[in-house]
């Protein structure tokens, strides 16, 4: 008798465990799956950013079509080299960033795991909210393309106080629409995106113009735009 209770406090467990995964998948697909088709309206860090502090928000979305192909490039070069081909996670960034033991997270994120804390969560270390990231991340790279998770990051990423996406930056900081960018210029907005609000792809600092420069040259060992091609 003890046993057969035993097996049905099991049999419940399993069923409890897999309804609970069943809603957070469900609950996942609903908050994640319309920014495939649709241009999110806002982001969690956007939202933050307002209730932090006063001033206008400055973001228009543009579809890749749109962008110099400088600049998906610009950012993949200096955020993400291996983007295209791995699924999510880059295992091998993330063990040299914990070997190096700077802190340097952000050096270890993808495109992807960087969209998913943007869209969705908070700035921070603390464990609940890597593992958010790393289960939306998941959930992103099975249910968007590449393309589009590339698209979205460009869209609402920030690049200055205030100032979020491509389109807003290009037309804030070089006066001309983000089709219009160069190679120079999509460096520039690549290399502040680590610290946005400290550094200036108007008024590059020694660094960032460094930073530009070797991004221009991974750009060029990547080969280019077509480096890309396949998204």
């Amino acid at each position: 008798m003890a046993k057969r209770r035993r097996r049905q406090r099991g049999r419940r467990y399993w069923r409890y465990l897999t309804i609970a995964l069943g809603i957070v998948l469900l609950a996942s697909l609903v908050v994640t799956l319309p920014w495939r088709w649709i241009a999110p309206p806002t982001t969690a860090f956007i939202l933050q950013d307002q209730i932090q502090s006063s001033g206008r928000i400055h973001r228009q979305w543009v579809p890749m079509a749109g962008m110099s192909s400088a600049i998906p490039i610009a950012v993949v070069a200096a955020e993400d080299q291996k983007f295209p081909n791995h699924h999510g996670f880059d295992y091998r960034s993330l063990w040299r960033a914990l070997q190096e033991d700077r802190g340097r997270i952000r050096g270890a994120s993808t495109i992807t795991q960087q969209l998913a804390k943007n869209l969705y969560l908070w700035s921070g270390r603390s464990l609940t909210r890597k593992v958010l990231e790393a289960w939306l991340t998941v959930v992103i790279e099975l249910t968007w393309p590449k393309r589009r998770i590339l698209e979205v990051y460009l869209n609402v990423v920030e690049f200055g106080p205030k100032v979020y996406g491509v389109d807003a930056a290009s037309r804030i900081y070089f006066g001309k629409s983000p089709g219009q960018l160069s190679s120079r210029e999509a460096a520039l907005l690549a290399a502040v995106l680590p610290a946005p609000k400290r550094m200036s792809a108007a008024r590059p600092s020694g660094y960032v113009d460094k930073r530009a420069s070797e991004i221009e040259a991974a750009v060029k060992t990547l080969g280019g735009p077509g480096y890309l091609a396949g998204l």
